[in-house]
């Protein structure tokens, strides 16, 4: 459900708004408008800090589960002090980085050259004794070599497959031409040159103690960071405030919740140079939206908030899609064993992660758990025959469903039912806000869709209504009410043979929409037929491709040992990247059934924001 707000209209004398922003700060109940805020160049200064906070205190948290945190490092003094020997330390160590990356690769080019010394070099050319050096093709060299010149000495150094490196050593100034690609060595050898990496990764490895120190004084850095986001509260509420009589007067708007808008009376009534009027919100205000669901309801709303809030005034769908995304999710991963994995999965991360990433894993138990109940009705284990697991005979009846040739229709009904609850709620809010005889056209497709439901798709089951079938008076009584609510009364200010022509083209897209809607449930039962394929496939390559299909035999025991590891390699990489996929299609399918057949169908609203109070940021 959507909590009720008030709204509060606030004028205040313009030199108190930073005391006020502050006991509003104390308070933490009321959210001040700020719509259409623009940063200045002051406030994206401020956001690029408050972002630059966020992130160093996310990699701190990194480096305190690290093996170089030393857990004994001790705090500085402030949150500001840390922050900059963080920064100071993170520039060190990437430009530490760099040097050593560059260092490296320029060890890797003079490798092949081997120890050399650039002052015994040196000391040569002095004394006439010239050395140049060259890199070319194998063929190039020997051909050097076959051919030498007078006054040239070919000295190999080292080779690889596609190249020769040599130098030439020439006196008294000869000049040689060379078929190859001269090189000029640095100053300094490889060896040389690791060395002085060696010295350099020293130098970044004491800068773990600078980070364990900061990493220490990660609380004082998240209150540094607070102080920035309540600084710019502030900015944004002074930007957008409106201001009257030259400035002297900032009018606010707020909202609270209807439950704590007594304290937020008492505390706007006491304080001075200050007038509000207060009202409850309506469906035309742009209120903020808070949710309010219980412990299962709420699990869903992290579903939800990735497609929109809903409109204040309206209805929150939450718990309604929340047990219909359950039974999709069940339905398209559809086994209990891949049900079981994720279990273990999510009660792993319950308790290693933090409030957010709890609440994912609360909702992967949930789904989980469906899944391991209709992966057992459906009778799959990891892509096996629990029915033959168990003894039964093919062709005998056993009490699970036979997934691939009943569900395609229970796929179809489970959409009707969707689809109807989904027209039954929009029913509800457009009576609640425009009365009852403005869903006359509506009414009329639901009562239609329900008959025909009723005395066509319940037969199908077996569970018909005596007196309520397709040639019943009572069920062509129902069509002709529905019929003529839709084509006639669809607006009953217009008139009526206009009504007749809207009708009857919104008939046309009604019929051609509600089609759509209810084939795409269909889907339900395609992923979870094929997730359930695929398991098979990868259980026959490993017991084919192992040689386990044709038993054990008379084979001696590291053969079976070596089959068995083998299947087990096959089934642990193809029911892993079945599980991925089917669990990523389990994920966005029945999200894509929710935002489009059923939030359409039930005429979903999208509301404009959160309820974000001001409030100390820590």
């Amino acid at each position: 459900m959507i909590s009720k707000m008030i709204r509060y209209d606030i004028v205040l004398y313009a030199g108190e708004e930073d005391r006020f922003i502050n006991e509003l700060r104390e308070l933490g109940l009321v959210d001040i408008t700020t719509t259409g805020w623009e940063p200045s160049e002051r406030d994206r200064g401020l956001l690029t800090e408050i972002e630059a906070h966020n992130k160093a205190l996310d990699q701190l948290a990194t480096f305190a589960k690290s093996e170089e945190f030393q857990a004994t490092a001790a705090p500085y003094a402030s949150g500001s002090e840390a922050y900059a020997k963080y920064e100071e330390a993170r520039e060190k160590r990437q430009q530490l980085q760099q040097e050593v990356a560059r260092l490296r690769k320029l060890s890797d080019d003079v490798a092949p050259w081997g120890s050399f010394s650039a002052e015994d070099i040196e000391r040569l050319a002095h004394r006439g004794v010239t050395l140049r050096f060259f890199m070319s093709q194998p063929a190039a060299f020997q051909k050097l070599i076959d051919e030498p010149t007078e006054g040239v000495t070919i000295a190999e150094i080292s080779r690889t497959g596609s190249a020769v490196y040599f130098a030439a050593i020439t006196t008294d100034g000869t000049q040689v031409i060379i078929d190859g690609q001269e090189v000029r060595l640095p100053e300094k050898d490889s060896r040389a040159l690791l060395a002085e990496v060696d010295a350099l990764l020293a130098e970044d490895k004491a800068l773990d103690e600078v980070f364990s120190r900061v990493a220490a004084s990660k609380e004082l850095i998240e209150d540094e960071c607070a102080k920035h986001k309540e600084q710019l509260q502030g900015l944004k509420v002074n930007a957008t405030a409106g201001r009257e009589a030259e400035g002297e007067l900032l009018i606010l708007e707020g909202w609270a919740e209807a439950e704590t808008a007594e304290r937020v009376d008492k505390m706007l009534e006491e304080y001075p140079y200050l007038v509000f009027e207060r009202r409850d919100a309506t469906i035309d205000d742009e209120a903020p939206v808070k949710l309010k669901n219980n412990k299962f309801a709420r699990l869903f709303e992290l579903i939800g908030s990735m497609y929109a809030l809903p409109k204040y005034g309206t209805l929150d769908l939450t718990a309604i899609f929340g047990p219909f995304y359950m039974l999709f999710f069940a339905i398209c991963l559809n086994d209990a064993g891949y049900g079981a994995v994720l279990l273990a999965l999510g009660l792993m991360l319950l308790k290693k992660g933090g409030p957010k990433l709890r609440q994912a894993a609360w909702l992967s138990i949930v789904c989980a758990s469906a899944t391991i109940i209709f992966g057992t009705y459906t009778g799959s284990l990891f892509g096996m025959s629990i029915p033959e697991l168990l003894g039964y005979e093919a062709g005998e009846p056993t009490p699970f469903l036979d997934f691939p040739n009943q569900f395609f229709s229970i796929a179809l009904a489970i959409g009707v039912v969707q689809i109807l609850i989904g027209m039954a709620i929009n029913l509800y809010m457009q009576t609640k806000l425009f009365g009852f005889t403005s869903t006359f056209g509506l009414l009329g497709w639901f009562i239609i869709l329900l008959s025909g439901s009723i005395a066509i798709g319940l037969p199908m089951f077996d569970l018909g209504i005596p007196g309520f079938d397709a040639s019943s008076p009572i069920f062509y009584g129902c069509v002709g009410v529905g019929a003529f609510l839709m084509l006639v009364l669809n607006n009953i200010k217009r008139n009526p043979l206009i009504n007749i022509g809207a009708g009857l083209w919104d008939a046309y897209n009604n019929i051609t929409g509600l089609l759509s809607d209810v084939l795409s449930y269909i889907r339900l039962f395609a992923i979870g037929l094929s997730g359930g394929v695929l398991a098979q496939v990868f259980n026959s390559l490993a017991m084919g491709l192992s040689g386990l299909s044709e038993g054990i035999g008379d084979s001696a025991w590291y053969v079976v040992a070596l089959q068995i590891v083998a299947a087990s390699i096959i089934l642990i990489i193809g029911h892993g990247i079945n599980l991925f996929m089917s669990a990523i299609s389990s994920f966005v399918h029945p999200m894509r059934l929710t935002f489009v057949e059923f939030y359409k169908n039930a005429g979903f609203e999208m509301g404009q924001r959160l309820f974000d109070p001001v409030r100390k940021m820590k």
